[in-house]
């Protein structure tokens, strides 16, 4: 068997330099010119051939995080596919940037943050026909492998999609504190009062303990943002206060901050191998090379925009030094 002519480095290392092309045919487009130099099939064959589950991710991801320190912060997001009605992995899903549902393919991200690094250490793709798993399925199968691996966050933060009864004892029995908005028709009882919409429970800015049914005591707080849109947050922490709550929602904001990064600058969303295998490969490459553009970030200080900008200004540097295409001279 002839050796493979391109891993998976060259393909992370494309994905950092791309700007707005990210298929594999571009990939062999830019490859240095080499009598090996590898073709377009090349790179199709290493997204199939790519070993399946999450650890490679990890292995790049474990030096960058102190798993003791910090917060665990879980959301979902919908990778477009307007046009890719017959991709494997492509369906209908809800959408937050277009505020739709839309066809694509759904990624979940366990991340870690202090507040300022957002590193991604594990993920799975959606595909519950497939699989057989929901998403708060893969939501607590995330938690137990981040147990596993050694991590004690302070906090796990999550929206209120994943505030079932279920996924919250889960996370108490761990014997982790977790903070996340809840939906104002959860039913709470304050004082003794009864079961009452959350919406109509009286709740002062510093808080209010309450009983949450079905799982126990739990602290809650209501917002209000400049537009009048009201926001209620729960936790288990019984003694959080008001700008701790700030604070760690500022944190939970930072799972969005990476994936816009994740879309614009490695091209997660452009991969056009139709195949399951290819999709989840390119994924956890893509996430691969998110990595190195954080930690250029961290070492570095320089944005994630900028570092892929400063490649494109190298050849600019080159061409302007040597232009390819001039008009001659007419008088």
């Amino acid at each position: 068997m002839n050796p493979a002519k391109c891993d998976a480095v060259d393909y992370i290392q494309f994905l950092v330099a791309a700007q707005k092309r990210f298929t594999c045919s571009e990939a062999a487009r830019c490859q240095p010119e080499s009598p090996q130099a590898p073709a377009h099939d090349a790179f199709t064959r290493l997204l199939r051939r790519q070993p399946p589950g999450t650890e490679a991710l990890w292995q790049e991801t474990r030096g960058l995080v102190r798993r003791e320190e910090g917060v665990l912060v879980l959301d979902d997001t919908t990778l477009d596919k307007p046009y890719a009605k017959r991709m494997e992995l492509v369906s209908r899903h809800w959408s937050g940037k277009h505020k739709r549902v839309v066809w694509g393919i759904n990624l979940l991200t366990l991340l870690w943050t202090d507040g300022n690094a957002l590193i991604p250490c594990d993920f799975r793709v959606y595909d519950r026909p497939l699989s057989g798993l929901t998403k708060n399925d893969h939501f607590r199968r995330m938690l137990e492998v981040a147990e596993g691996r050694g991590f004690q966050p302070r906090w796990v933060l999550f929206d209120s999609w994943y505030t079932s009864l279920e996924n919250l004892k889960a996370i108490r029995d761990k014997g982790w504190f977790w903070l996340s908005q809840l939906r104002s028709n959860r039913r709470v009882n304050p004082e003794g009062a009864g079961n009452l919409p959350l919406a109509t429970v009286a709740i002062p800015q510093e808080g209010r303990q309450v009983h949450l049914r079905g799982y126990g005591f739990i602290r809650v707080f209501r917002t209000v943002s400049k537009d009048g849109d009201v926001e209620h947050w729960a936790t288990n922490d019984l003694e959080m206060t008001e700008q701790q709550r700030e604070s760690l929602a500022r944190q939970a904001w930072g799972i969005e901050t990476y994936h816009r990064g994740l879309k614009q600058c490695c091209g997660v969303e452009k991969c056009q191998v139709r195949t399951a295998e290819g999709q989840r490969n390119h994924i956890r490459l893509s996430l691969q090379a998110f990595l190195r553009l954080e930690a250029h970030r961290l070492s570095a200080g320089v944005s994630w925009y900028e570092s892929k900008a400063n490649i494109i200004r190298s050849a600019l540097r080159d061409y302007l030094a040597y232009p390819k295409y001039t008009l001659h001279p007419t008088a």
